[in-house]
């Protein structure tokens, strides 16, 4: 990092979720940058995230904007990424009674105090910073640093299976309700014979999902196997409700897959409608079985939105630019407390 370069960038983070694995990717690719991770049961002991999530030697603190008051010291620049937002009301519905009290309470608190405390606030995707700013009231600049892969991991590994008659539907996250789980065994349920969905147990979730003939759990995949999966598959299917920038559409993006997602959040700005795949409305069971099967009869569509898709990652969701904004923003911060 230049005339910072005996800096320490520290980013303490919960593991086990995407923004984990984004600031992991960081700390791979910048010399300075270092996750300290902790188990995300310690959130509900937030006061001693200090001692759990070592910030020694920190120059600079860089998290997401949740608990980050914790790791907040008057000497330090802290600098804040928006990853998701889900405290405003319209998230409600798609919210536990516990999880409404915690958004609208403490944690609406802690967030609000970080903002207060930034250096520097960063959103992944548009939409991300339009609801954080309108919500809390945000009156500084957020820059938006959109989420990247790998491209070179996450990459096409072969189309062999893409024209066999067995069309194999993926999808990647929790079995929540939020991600838009519980509809799989709804949609299954009204897609051709020769289709099935493969869906994971997610970083955090372990349960399944009720036994449906064409609906097959494949249990927590380790990360360094994902692009196999992807690979493996011929459609990505997304019907969440909220997304900050999906890194489970990135990756199947980066591997030549086409999407069937929500028309919600930031998934209009990742995946271009008919051109990369197919945007259903919210909860619309109908609309997205009637998307798959369109794709599964045809092997044309499904490898012409897949590369459409591969050639967006790599134009704007690249690694190195990804990189590049947070250094030059960093190096920035610290060149200013030489």
């Amino acid at each position: 990092m230049g005339s910072v370069a005996k800096k320490h960038i520290i980013s303490p983070m919960a593991t086990g979720n995407g923004a984990y694995i984004v600031h992991r990717l960081l700390e791979n690719h910048l010399p300075e940058y270092r996750v300290s991770g902790y188990h995300p049961n310690w959130t509900f002991l937030p006061f001693l995230l200090p001692k759990v999530a070592s910030t020694y030697k920190a120059s600079l603190i860089h998290t997401t904007p949740d608990y980050a008051i914790f790791f907040h010291r008057k000497s330090l620049p802290l600098v804040i990424s928006f990853q998701n937002y889900v405290l405003d009301d319209w998230m409600r519905p798609y919210s536990s009674w516990i999880q409404r009290l915690h958004y609208s309470s403490d944690l609406r608190l802690w967030t609000l105090l970080a903002v207060k405390k930034a250096h520097a606030i960063t959103a992944v995707s548009e939409f991300t910073a339009r609801l954080a700013r309108q919500n809390l009231n945000i009156s500084q600049p957020i820059e938006i640093i959109y989420n990247s892969v790998d491209a070179d991991i996450f990459a096409p590994q072969s189309f062999s299976n893409k024209t066999q008659k067995d069309i194999r539907v993926f999808y990647s996250g929790n079995l929540t309700r939020r991600k838009g789980a519980t509809l799989l065994p709804a949609i299954a349920a009204k897609l051709q014979k020769n289709i099935r969905i493969f869906y994971t147990q997610g970083l955090r979730t372990r349960n399944i999902l009720p036994s449906v003939s064409n609906l097959h759990p494949i249990g927590p995949v380790p990360f360094e196997e994902m692009p196999n999966r992807y690979n493996q598959m011929d459609i990505l299917l997304m019907p969440t409700v909220r997304e900050g920038l999906s890194l489970a559409v990135l990756e199947a993006m980066a591997c030549g897959l086409p999407v069937v997602a929500s028309d919600c959040s930031s998934l209009p700005e990742q995946i271009d409608n008919r051109k990369g795949g197919f945007l259903c409305p919210v909860g619309d069971v109908d609309a997205f079985a009637a998307k798959i099967n369109l794709l599964a009869d045809s092997p044309r569509l499904r490898k012409e939105m897949g590369q459409y898709n591969r050639s967006k990652v790599k134009r704007l969701y690249t690694l190195e630019g990804m990189v590049k904004k947070y250094q030059t923003m960093f190096e920035k911060i610290l060149s200013k407390r030489l």
